[in-house]
């Protein structure tokens, strides 16, 4: 267990979480988050991170042998996340519209969907899971992730002041600057992962 587990690293846990930081991207999420909040009526900001925390944990706990039933290499995961982790960084960066998730969500059940799925949840955050798991100790991406559910729950808690605090151009500054990390991040993932595919 211990050694699944993995030793904590305050490195590593710096970079999983800003990872997941920017995967999940809920400061950038706040104009689609108000929307929601119009639509719906209000949100349960914990029941919606406490949903999204073990939509995750869930996944990157069993999401590997899901991957071992279906034959495929987490390796070969890895490699195909930093493509969708590439996507999403110019997405954020460029101000591209590649993936539209976020324009499609029906406003039925707020707190489960698509608050806590796809928004906080989506697919984006399973596939970096898997591929982090590929990199990192299982613990530090744990942390990581709670972590980052604190940060949702904070946000969706504060979703208004928070808005009114940063205004248009503090979010996309915001954005731009997650992308260019994540764009990084990406970029090293593909690297260290393919070259033990061949």
């Amino acid at each position: 267990m211990g050694h699944f587990f993995g030793a904590f690293d305050w490195v590593e846990l710096g970079i999983t979480t800003m990872v997941l930081f920017a995967i999940i991207d809920i400061v950038g999420s706040i104009p689609v988050i108000i929307k929601i909040k119009k639509e719906a009526g209000d949100i349960s900001p914990l029941r919606a991170s406490l949903i999204a925390f073990g939509i995750m944990i869930a996944f990157l706990l069993g999401g590997e042998k899901v991957l071992g039933f279906m034959g495929v290499d987490p390796k070969a995961f890895a490699v195909a996340g930093s493509f969708i982790l590439f996507a999403l960084a110019l997405e954020m960066s460029l101000g591209v519209q590649i993936n539209k998730k976020k324009e499609e969500v029906s406003p039925k059940l707020a707190t489960v969907v698509p608050i806590a799925f796809p928004l906080i949840a989506g697919a984006g955050t399973m596939t970096s899971l898997i591929s982090l798991r590929a990199e990192y100790a299982m613990i530090n991406i744990i942390l990581a992730v709670t972590i980052n559910m604190i940060v949702v729950f904070i946000v969706l808690k504060l979703t208004k002041k928070i808005e009114n605090l940063l205004g248009k151009g503090g979010i996309a500054i915001l954005e731009k600057i997650f992308g260019i990390i994540l764009l990084a991040i990406a970029i090293k993932l593909f690297s260290s992962n393919v070259k033990e595919l061949f």
